[in-house]
């Protein structure tokens, strides 16, 4: 039915277009709302209120405190896969809207939208298992405190010299030049359908992490979870993609990076 009425009549064919896009969209906001709620529900201050009689103190428990290096890998695992989204699809929104305004394609489809976004995702998803197994093996070695950031000089030079470095690296570059141009990469890698939707997004998602990765680490600094970090980090990412802005950002994002890297290392020697 959906594609008799995509080649009906151009204003019956309009009108299909317009409602799906809307509703790819709102169901794409939805997502990144709930990620973001229910990492602000996970937060104590939250927990401590209404939340602990509806779900109970244990859930919160187990769910809240995975940097005492105790709770299971799903826990932190599902914390790190929410914490990816959220900050995450976000700055993947410029490039779904021009898959979407590619309506003479099957980009018009809901399917091969979220097929484009699901793979991309699913990156950040692989990406937050190795996230989360590095955070219990540092929190169990005593490098992270109770609010998930380094309590280790040493580490926190490390993690901001190697994030600031890498804003320099060719590689950096050249994934966030594929990031700017999303219509160029269309064009050079389409492929139809829903399984060519995905494998698109994978690229896409693989492009992405080459950008950001160094700078998700950073959670170690500022804190995992830390909404005033996420927010702030989020934002940075999303901007470096943007063509015009992005080259203002991160080269002087780099320099601050390193800096504090610097300093940290200073006060780290100072202190042995």
């Amino acid at each position: 039915m959906g594609a008799s009425l995509l080649s009906g009549s151009p204003p019956m064919r309009n009108m299909v277009l317009r409602y799906s896009g809307a509703a790819q969209w709102l169901g794409f906001f939805a997502l990144i709302l709930v990620a973001w709620s229910v990492i602000y529900l996970m937060q104590p201050s939250a927990t401590e209120a209404e939340l602990l009689r509806i779900y109970g103190a244990d859930f919160w428990a187990t769910l809240c405190a995975p940097l005492t290096g105790q709770s299971p890998y799903w826990a932190v695992l599902s914390m790190w896969a929410l914490m990816s989204a959220a900050m995450m699809a976000p700055t993947f929104a410029p490039t779904l809207k021009t898959y979407r305004d590619l309506t003479h394609t099957e980009a018009a489809s809901t399917q091969t939208f979220f097929a484009l976004l699901a793979a991309y995702l699913t990156v950040w998803l692989g990406f937050s298992v190795v996230a989360a197994g590095a955070q219990l093996l540092l929190a169990r070695q005593g490098f992270l405190g109770a609010d998930g950031a380094s309590v280790s000089l040493a580490l926190t030079s490390v993690l901001l010299l190697v994030a600031g470095g890498y804003q320099f690296s060719h590689a950096k570059e050249a994934c966030l030049s594929k990031c700017r141009a999303p219509l160029m990469f269309f064009m050079q890698h389409w492929k139809p359908g829903v399984t060519g939707a995905f494998r698109m997004g994978w690229t896409l998602g693989m492009v992405c992490l080459g950008c950001c990765w160094a700078l998700m680490t950073l959670g170690f600094v500022g804190g995992v979870m830390n909404l005033a970090w996420m927010g702030l980090a989020t934002l940075f990412m999303a901007l470096e993609k943007l063509p015009d802005i992005g080259r203002l950002v991160t080269k002087p994002l780099g320099f601050v990076l390193l800096g504090a890297g610097l300093v940290a290392g200073v006060q780290a020697i100072a202190g042995l």
